[in-house]
């Protein structure tokens, strides 16, 4: 049976690079024509992946399940369809099954606020994070480039013996105007708001 499905809207588009960004995966089974999707989150984040899948519902084979993996950890996960859309990001984002950055990427707002719900963090001293770990120098280096595309300053921070993109302090108030309208409310936790700037 043939469970591909039509054109993705420019919205879906930007929900699935923000999470492509952070922690979501697409995958190809062999013998299969296209990829799928996986959203996987900590049940802790349900609301959030609930959100992910109503905007996402149309190309998915069933709602969020919940997955034990040991006794303190439970994931919230849902798989979309094989799309061609999927393989054509799939072909953009991974090589050599590794996730890597595009040249041709352009942040918009929901993109940003997506990947920052996935992967943003921020500090009792109100710095403000990307944890791009997962990514390599070089592609670190790119999203900087995007990120200055929207007029955000932001460093690569070592953590531990990787990097991961920290916004400079000047940036953080811009950060929040942009993305706030995308955040989510269970996800508004990650924005910081410095007394000195409110």
């Amino acid at each position: 049976m043939d469970n591909t499905v039509g054109s993705l809207t420019q919205y879906q588009l930007s929900i699935i690079i923000g999470s492509i960004l952070g922690d979501a995966y697409i995958r190809k089974i062999k013998g299969r024509k296209d990829a799928f999707l996986e959203i996987n989150h900590s049940i802790k984040a349900r609301e959030y992946v609930d959100w992910k899948y109503n905007a996402l519902k149309n190309i998915c084979v069933s709602p969020p399940k919940k997955r034990i993996i040991d006794e303190r950890r439970t994931a919230y996960r849902f798989y979309t369809k094989q799309h061609n859309e999927l393989s054509a990001l799939l072909n953009l984002f991974y090589k050599n099954k590794k996730k890597i950055i595009p040249s041709s990427l352009v942040l918009n707002p929901l993109i940003l606020a997506v990947w920052f719900m996935d992967d943003g963090s921020k500090t009792r001293k109100f710095d403000v994070y990307l944890n791009t770990q997962q990514f390599s120098f070089a592609d670190q280096r790119k999203l900087l480039a995007k990120l200055r595309d929207l007029g955000l300053r932001a460093r690569l921070n070592k953590d531990k013996k990787y990097y991961r993109i920290r916004f400079l302090k000047e940036s953080i108030g811009k950060l929040n105007k942009i993305i706030s309208p995308y955040v989510i409310d269970s996800m508004k936790y990650k924005l910081s708001y410095d007394p000195v700037e409110t």
